[in-house]
């Protein structure tokens, strides 16, 4: 075989793994659609959306699953069957997906609630409307303020491994009526 034609095989052979590659990775995120949504858009009011969100936040987040180094009522069990590359071409693709807020209805006493408990606990890390957040924290603006309460519960408490300290930390400041308020109004935003 001529150096020009071991070369051409070469590079098709490249192009096919990485067109297989990113056809398995298509693959496997469609099995994320069932509680995440399709392109990671949840409708469900206790599961999250995940499209958009940072690719070091959710690759990080889904090795602290496989590794039991943060609890997880299911997440634990689905990730430890993939490998890290399989981890972080999910990341990067739910990464490249758009943030689509779900913004929910909250009266305006629990805004009012929940924008004085952020000013105090949350804007630091995730910004005034949760959609500018600090390099390791996620996009929270519109994201289902029933999930984000229940992360906030398990935040609060010890039984739960979650490594994030400064998460955990500013949870367990929160008083128990502000978990609700805080999450309804991050909740409420849309942009």
């Amino acid at each position: 075989m001529t150096k020009t034609k071991t070369l051409l095989a070469l590079a098709l052979i490249g192009v096919c793994a990485t067109a297989s590659a990113r056809g398995d990775i298509e693959m496997l995120a469609r099995t994320c659609n069932g509680c995440h949504g399709v392109g990671g858009v949840s409708v469900g009011l206790s599961m999250p959306s995940i499209g958009g969100l940072p690719k070091e936040y959710l690759r990080n987040i889904m090795k602290q699953w496989k590794y039991d180094e943060r609890s997880a009522i299911t997440m634990n069990r689905i990730v430890k069957g993939l490998s890290d590359d399989e981890i972080d071409a999910l990341a990067a693709h739910f990464a490249k997906q758009r943030w689509v807020p779900a913004p929910q209805q909250a009266s305006a006493a629990l805004l009012a609630k929940g924008k004085s408990a952020i000013s105090e606990n949350c804007e630091d890390c995730h910004g005034f409307t949760g959609s500018d957040p600090d390099v390791d924290a996620p996009r929270i603006n519109g994201q289902w303020a029933k999930y984000m309460e229940l992360e906030l519960a398990k935040y609060r408490d010890p039984r739960f491994k979650m490594p994030h300290r400064k998460m955990k930390k500013a949870a367990q400041d929160m008083k128990p009526a502000e978990v609700p308020a805080a999450a309804g109004y991050f909740g409420a935003q849309d942009k």
